[in-house]
């Protein structure tokens, strides 16, 4: 029976929009990186040159997309789009304030800032069909060039983190366009022990 080891996964979220300064949600809402936010990614870039990257992986999303580019520039890692890896869709809370959310639903942002289990986005995504969709998305990553960078959204760094049984802090606590690090599951081929 083929073992199991895990691949040091890095994760970021990428550099701030207006919206996010606003407090928006975002969701499948698309905005252009804010000044702050392209100064946010080349602070990642520098970060990511430390790690010797060798491959950068990025949602398509322009936020996501223009924050990889600026790190794959950087570093010389060649840039990977990959659909899988963008933000959850959001439904009806797109483009709403976060302040509005947790006053007028307080029970469903709690849940959302929980991260519980059967939470799902009001006529959008639920919690676990972003996990699903990010564990492909990362089992595709961790099997190319290694060390790799996934730069995506808060969504798909928690998404990751459950994914992996860690529980993850609320979204507000994730920070932009920092590194996270997250042992992936890789499977061994047969007859190979775990390392």
């Amino acid at each position: 029976m083929p073992g199991t080891r895990t691949q040091p996964l890095l994760l970021a979220r990428h550099g701030q929009t207006a919206d996010n300064a606003d407090g928006l949600i975002l969701g499948r809402r698309d905005p252009s990186l804010s000044e702050l936010g392209r100064a946010q990614a080349r602070a990642l870039a520098v970060a990511a040159r430390a790690a010797a990257i060798a491959a950068v992986w990025s949602s398509p999303m322009r936020r996501a997309h223009a924050t990889a580019e600026i790190v794959a520039e950087a570093t010389g890692a060649p840039l990977y789009v990959l659909d899988a890896l963008a933000e959850s869709d959001r439904g009806d809370w797109e483009g709403r304030p976060v302040a509005e959310l947790r006053r007028t639903e307080p029970e469903r942002f709690a849940a959302f800032e929980a991260a519980s289990d059967g939470f799902a986005f009001p006529g959008g995504e639920s919690l676990a069909e972003q996990v699903a969709r990010t564990r492909r998305a990362l089992d595709q990553v961790v099997a190319g060039p290694q060390p790799a960078l996934v730069v995506a959204h808060v969504g798909t760094v928690r998404a990751a983190m459950l994914a992996v049984g860690r529980r993850p802090p609320a979204e507000a606590d994730i920070a932009h366009a920092q590194i996270i690090e997250l042992p992936w599951p890789v499977n061994s081929p047969a007859g190979q022990p775990p390392t």
